[in-house]
């Protein structure tokens, strides 16, 4: 049994596709093929169910699935230590950040991260929440930029800002000659959300609670910009998260944002990281500039 191998059945279990997870690991499919077979030979035991069109686990290869993982992981750390011992602002950081943040926060930071650390490679992997938690425990991620609240005994969480709310509404809606309001006014109105695994509708929703409001029947977004476009033409009215307003990002004439009197509704936004990470000492540094945003750009 070697590393290679378990790479190769890794992703197997990953696509579920003998030619797919070939190409993942650029080789040929018979390559791929064989040695899995090799695998199950060594081990004693099948690991894979060959349909025509299929690629299924048995329970045995489900279990092995997830110790290769581990194996993988564990292997890639001791790497890394290797590297950052050598140069510890140098080589490659592979960060994962959610939807509703990245294309508004990205901007402001990366210049920064670019000129603090030069020689550093930062791969971004924008995903929903969920998942960037799952690639971060197989060790696909070495970190993530999440909302809180996080329950992860084994992530490090370093918090970086509280980002508020504010209300956009069309320009005819009752609320927009508003100059501010307060959580009340929205009691009696309906919110558009997103759909089901952005943790922005969980925050939003969390507000509704709040505010004894509910959310538009009928319409669920799959995308903040969707939801600033259907705002803007009239549908509806939603929360948008402050860096969502500010620019470079351009906001219709059809829109007023009001901000929230007094304690605004707000997300608050963390970095996280194995604890066990080989980075621990590399990542509080990045999350340091992380942290430093431009001066009032969480203002409203």
């Amino acid at each position: 049994m070697n590393l290679r191998d378990l790479r190769y059945f890794v992703a197997l279990a990953e696509h579920r596709h003998f030619g797919n997870a070939a190409a993942a690991c650029f080789v040929s499919q018979p390559t791929l093929s064989t040695q899995v077979r090799k695998l199950e030979e060594e081990l004693g035991v099948a690991l894979v169910e060959r349909a025509p069109r299929n690629v299924m686990l048995t329970p045995a290869g489900l279990d092995v699935a997830a110790r290769a993982r581990r194996i993988v992981a564990d292997v890639e750390q001791m790497r890394e230590v290797a590297r950052r011992s050598r140069d510890p602002e140098a080589g490659v950081v592979t960060l994962g950040i959610f939807p509703t943040l990245a294309p508004y926060l990205l901007p402001h930071v990366v210049p920064t991260l670019h000129a603090r650390f030069p020689q550093l490679e930062l791969r971004l992997v924008e995903e929903k929440s969920d998942e960037l938690l799952a690639r971060m425990r197989d060790g696909k991620l070495d970190a993530a930029i999440l909302a809180l609240p996080l329950h992860d005994d084994q992530l490090h969480v370093e918090p970086l800002f509280e980002e508020p709310f504010v209300l956009a509404v069309p320009a005819g809606h009752a609320l927009a000659a508003r100059v501010s309001l307060a959580l009340a006014d929205l009691a009696d109105q309906r919110l558009l959300l997103l759909e089901d695994g952005h943790c922005l509708r969980d925050q939003a929703l969390d507000v509704c609670q709040l505010a004894g409001t509910g959310e538009t029947s009928g319409f669920q977004a799959t995308s903040l910009e969707t939801l600033r476009q259907m705002v803007a033409a009239g549908v509806g009215i939603t929360l948008l998260p402050m860096l969502a307003v500010k620019p470079p990002v351009a906001q219709p004439d059809s829109i007023r944002l009001l901000a929230f009197e007094g304690a605004a509704p707000s997300r608050r936004i963390a970095m996280a990281w194995r604890k066990t990470s080989a980075l621990d000492g590399f990542l509080h540094k990045l999350a340091e500039v992380m942290r430093d945003l431009p001066q009032g750009l969480l203002a409203g």
